[in-house]
């Protein structure tokens, strides 16, 4: 029991069970980055950058990563390499820019550092603090649609289409498979089934089987080496403008990932205050802090904090007993890689279309005849979606809070903090 107080958990009031299923959850909704982020570095293949050695590093820096979260900030948060800015350092800085990759883990690494520093002085939970009620009920509302969108895409339902950008594709098997799952997973909650997201998962990777979609290649492998790219760090342009700019992007968009994540999860756990705060997040931003630290050290890009943990506590997670969960899980994968990977994108899409649907909930907060408030949540929320990004979605959201209630003589509304925030992410488009 002292562990599990360890962990924040509270036997009159959490359930060891329900955190262990919420913890699972998670693990599988977020164990698709264990594919993703390998394949994603193999365009820097033939520079070095091995797939089986970011592979595990992927995991490490998950598993240090959540692991700090479970004892330090003892909330329910996976964390794990984020998408997008995997992108951005294989894509713009790596390829488009042409530096080496060195140079890009180099970035990460000083970005991690500055986090530290900047959670230990307090900064960024007075960011968090700074954000309006109105936009952090936006928040968690625009990411349950941007997270059900990343289900429908990696079911392959939402695919490209070059008169309207998206369209609707329910011709081919992983579309079929995840609208099973859907229905499954559907009817597992209208039931009231205790573990319906992680038993619709696994019953919908089983009839992905027949379907050629579910394919294991083996069941134990030992874990690849991270000898070729570990503390693979170089500082001969550490002082650079090139060095300055890399470092500022991935700090502004690993900060308001997390912080959108952190708060549009925690509202919809109750884990805020009244008054709009979380207890707690400054250690919640030292996890994300060291996390990145660590995974850089490992040889992959910036750790984040994940949005698919709203799988998790919609489940009931609410302790650090989840997030242990989520790093053993990533442990695990370590030796059962095949297994884990088997897992195809569509019979985990159902549960992030469902999060998507409880992430919703937060609207109902919204004063919509408040249009001093309701108009920029409301930017917050659709251009998450639209713009594929968190971040911007928060960026626009207090941009045009700021400017609309200045207009409107609403002074008293925009604290400093909110000036200067809506001041540095217009320079942040205009020169990035």
């Amino acid at each position: 029991m002292s562990f599990l107080k360890v962990l924040g958990f509270d036997p009159e009031k959490h359930s060891v069970k329900t955190e262990i299923v919420a913890g699972i959850t998670t693990f599988l909704t977020m164990a698709y980055i264990l594919a993703v982020n390998p394949n994603i570095f193999g365009a820097l293949a033939d520079q070095g950058m091995e797939n089986g050695a970011v592979f595990t590093a992927t995991a490490i820096a998950a598993i240090v990563g959540t692991l700090v979260m479970a004892f330090l900030a003892k909330k329910p948060f996976g964390l794990a390499p984020g998408l997008g800015l995997n992108a951005f350092f294989v894509f713009t800085v790596c390829l488009g820019m042409g530096k080496p990759w060195q140079f890009a883990l180099t970035a990460i690494l000083i970005e991690g550092i500055i986090f530290i520093i900047l959670t230990l002085t307090n900064i960024r939970e007075a960011i968090v603090n700074a954000i309006p009620d109105a936009l952090k009920n936006a928040i968690g509302a625009g990411i349950g649609l941007f997270i059900a969108f990343i289900g429908l895409q990696n079911a392959g339902i939402i695919v490209d289409n070059e008169a309207t950008l998206v369209g609707l594709n329910l011709a081919t098997p992983s579309a079929w498979l995840c609208m099973i799952g859907l229905v499954i997973t559907g009817v597992l909650f209208i039931l009231k089934v205790r573990g319906a997201m992680l038993i619709g998962i696994i019953v919908t990777a089983i009839i992905g089987i027949p379907m050629g979609l579910t394919q294991f290649n083996g069941i134990v492998s030992l874990p690849p080496s991270v000898a070729p790219i570990r503390f693979q760090f170089t500082f001969d342009q550490v002082f650079s403008l090139d060095m300055l700019v890399v470092v500022f992007t991935f700090l502004f968009i690993d900060m308001f990932d997390t912080i959108g994540t952190v708060v549009g999860v925690s509202k919809k756990a109750g884990m805020m205050t009244p008054d709009g705060k979380i207890p707690g997040v400054k250690n919640i931003f030292m996890a994300d802090a060291i996390a990145t630290v660590v995974g850089a050290c490992a040889g992959t890009s910036t750790t984040t904090t994940y949005v698919e943990s709203a799988s998790g506590v919609a489940e009931g997670g609410r302790t650090g007993l989840t997030a242990f969960v989520i790093a053993c899980g990533f442990i695990i994968s370590l030796l059962f890689a095949p297994v884990f990977l088997a897992i195809p994108g569509a019979a985990t899409a159902p549960a992030l279309i469902i999060v998507g649907l409880f992430m919703l909930s937060p609207i109902k907060d919204i004063d919509f005849d408040n249009f001093s408030d309701s108009i920029p949540a409301y930017i917050t929320l659709i251009m998450m979606p639209l713009t594929y990004s968190i971040s911007d979605g928060i960026m626009l959201g207090l941009i045009s809070y700021v400017v609309l209630n200045a207009i409107s003589g609403k002074f008293s509304k925009i604290t400093i903090t909110m000036w200067i925030l809506a001041i540095l992410f217009v320079l942040r488009y205009i020169f990035l």
